[in-house]
Parts: C-alpha cells; structure tokens; sequence
C-alpha cells in the first residue's frame, strides 16, 4: 500500500457545508431553501443558443484554441464599460467564476500566520479558499448596514500582525441578505485608506436590485485601495464559470501570473460566448426579468415569515436585492440541531455557524428564496416554523 504524505495546508481543505447539506436533502420531496444557486428559470437558453451557433461559424478555431491568461479582449472591454467608474479593460482578469478570484487573491496576498478581516458573517465560499493559505481570519462586528468601521479599525493589528486586506460584500450580502449603506461605504474606504489596509470588494449579487440600485461600489471611491471581484453567474448562467478581477495595475501582474499557473486561462469558447450574449445591451433587457422574479419570491417569503413565525422570538433580515435573507432563532436554540427537525418535516436550510471565522453564532440560518416556488416557500417556512417549536419543546 502507498503511504500519501500529504501537504501541511491539506489538512486545512474542508468540504463547503453547503454542499455537505445539498447532499443530504437532494432527495425528493425536500424543499431546499439551502443552496445559493440561481433559478434555472432565469437562463437565456435562446440567447446561448444562438450565441453557440454565432461563435463556432465565425470563431470556431479560435474558441477552441488556448488563449491569453488576461481573457478575450471584446470581454474585457465590455466588463470595462458595464462598470459605474472609469475602468481601463487592462485592469480586468477574466477568472474561472469568482471562486477562481478569490483562491487567486489568497495565493498572492496570504501567507501562514497573515491577518485578513472579513465581517461576521461572511461568505463561506471566501473562508474555504482562503484557508489553504493558513490566515488568520478576523471578524469585523457587523450591523445592518455592514461592517462597522470602528471596529474594522480595532481588529486592524499592527506590525507583523497588521491585516493584509479586508474582504467585503457591500451588496446583498451572502448570508445575510444586507446592503452597506452610502455613508457606511465612503467612512470604511476613508478609513481603509488612512490604515493603509486593502480592500477586496465582492460583488456577485449587485445588479439584483429590487428597490432601487446600490450606492457606488467601494473600487470607484478609491480604484487603487480595492480589488473588485463579478460575476456573470448571477445574472446568465454560473455554469459557464466566467468571473472578473479589476485589479489596480500595481497588483494586476501578480494576480495574472497566479492565474496562468492555475489553468493558463479561462475556457476561450465560454468568453468568446458571453462576449457574443451581452453585446447590444442584452443585460439591460435580460437582469430586469430576473429581478421582478427574485423579488417576487422574496416578497412571498417574508410573508411566510411574517405569518408563521408570529408569537416565536424569531427576527429575520429584509433585503433589498440578492438571493438570500437571514434568520436569527431564538437564544440558545442550535441551527444545526434545528435542522434535523427541519429535514424530518421536509425542508432544508444552511446553519449559520460556518459563515463565521470565529466566534460562530450557532442560532442562526440562511435561507434562499430564488429556487423555490410560491407555494414551496409558504410549505417551507410553516414546516421550519413547525420544527422550531418541537425544538423549544424538546
């Protein structure tokens, strides 16, 4: 038999709970409000389909050929323009979805021991790729209107110890649903500035606006503080897996040479065909359709919540855009616990607790409202409703 002699940063690979609870409940009948998938409803498959066609008459060899690490120029232009600030296309590395950026971004600023600041909660998906690179993770207190600036400035370290970036999702943010306010955002980016503290700004979610769009990204208050991470999986197709950097120049290379020894670059027929389904303004029309179904479902569930959580001391979050909204149980009450309860009554949700890089609050749960119909979510939040009180009771 071989002895495997694993590396030291091995054993800090961990499997992603989401995807641990997607096993669990993807048997029928289970309604799951666990996954942060987009509706397939929301796919242009007429759109893709034509853009299929387009692109192996007119570019086919090209499509199928290995090309630059930085991405297909007509993409980097069009990621350029669809931005609210002045962004040079030489700034933008097309990745292999935005968990691609996010591995990148760990591999070139994180060494073992390094301080990053991410908001209590976060993204799991950002804490799994960053781990490998054995950080210290720091969580930022947070509120309603994002990560609180004072104590960003207090969890900053010093010396050695001072934080390398900061990672922010200011835009519905996965898992809580919340939005960074206008006066928040310019008092973080000022502050981040004064300490001299990168930023690394997450924004999958952004154009999945239902109330209005959100105030200006932090990249456009100060370009060369901020690495801005997209996506073109929320708003076409996540299996396509095409994200974007925009990155100051001063950093840009690196990213880039990271990127090349990972995969040289991100498959030429999966640009070259979102190129051709966004020119023309296509987003304008397509991302409204979306919204008015997101919303929609949105709305539908915090009626739920509204009505069968009545006379439980439940609080949940209200977002305005995004997939995802928050649940705080009552204290003391375990969401990893509740949700065998939760299974045995037909439906699943995400525990809180992995979302934080310590400290977890363990009463609490992310639900999502995008993959699941009018009538599963009214099914849903009653039998979460239901398990929360056999838990109080047991």
């Amino acid at each position: 038999m071989t002895n495997w002699t694993l590396a030291a940063r091995a054993a800090k690979m961990n499997s992603s709970a989401i995807r641990e609870i997607l096993k669990l409940t993807d048997r029928p009948g289970i309604i799951s409000m666990a996954g942060g998938l987009p509706s397939p409803k929301a796919f242009p498959l007429d759109a893709f389909t034509a853009a299929c066609q387009t692109v192996m008459q007119r570019d086919g060899a090209a499509a199928l050929q290995y090309s630059t690490t930085e991405g297909l120029p007509a993409l980097r232009q069009a990621v350029a323009d669809f931005l609210p600030w002045n962004v040079d296309p030489e700034q933008v590395l097309i990745t292999t979805g935005s968990q691609q950026a996010l591995d990148l971004i760990g591999k070139v600023f994180l060494d073992a021991g390094s301080r990053i600041l991410v908001e209590k909660p976060t993204y799991l998906g950002a804490l799994q790729a960053f781990t490998p690179m054995e950080p210290v993770a720091v969580g930022v207190d947070s509120d309603d209107e994002g990560m609180l600036v004072e104590d960003f400035a207090a969890q900053v370290g010093s010396g050695a110890d001072k934080a390398r970036v900061a990672y922010v999702l200011p835009n519905f943010q996965n898992p809580t649903g919340r939005t960074m306010s206008e006066a928040r955002r310019q008092a973080l980016v000022e502050k981040a500035k004064e300490l001299d503290i990168p930023l690394v700004e997450d924004n999958p979610y952004g154009d999945l606006w239902y109330e209005g769009e959100p105030p200006l990204p932090l990249a456009a208050r100060n370009p060369e503080g901020v690495i801005y991470m997209g996506s073109f999986s929320k708003v076409l197709a996540p299996g396509l897996r095409i994200g974007f950097i925009v990155a100051p120049k001063s950093v840009y290379g690196k990213l880039t040479q990271a990127k090349q020894a990972a995969d040289l670059h991100t498959p030429s027929f999966n640009q070259r065909v979102v190129a051709e389904v966004i020119k023309d303004g296509f987003l304008d029309r397509h991302v409204p359709t979306i919204r008015a179904m997101y919303k929609a479902q949105r709305d539908v569930m915090l009626a739920a919540l509204e009505r069968e959580m009545a006379g439980l001391d439940v609080q949940w979050t209200r977002p305005v855009g995004g997939m995802f909204l928050w649940v705080q149980l009552p204290q003391g009450m375990d969401a990893q616990a509740l949700l065998a309860k939760a299974v045995e009554r037909q439906m699943a949700f995400v525990p809180g607790a992995p979302f934080y890089a310590g400290d977890a609050q363990t009463n609490t749960l992310r639900l999502s409202y995008v993959t699941v119909s009018a009538e599963q979510i009214n099914q849903g939040i009653a039998a979460l409703a239901d398990a929360i009180r056999a838990q109080s009771q047991a």
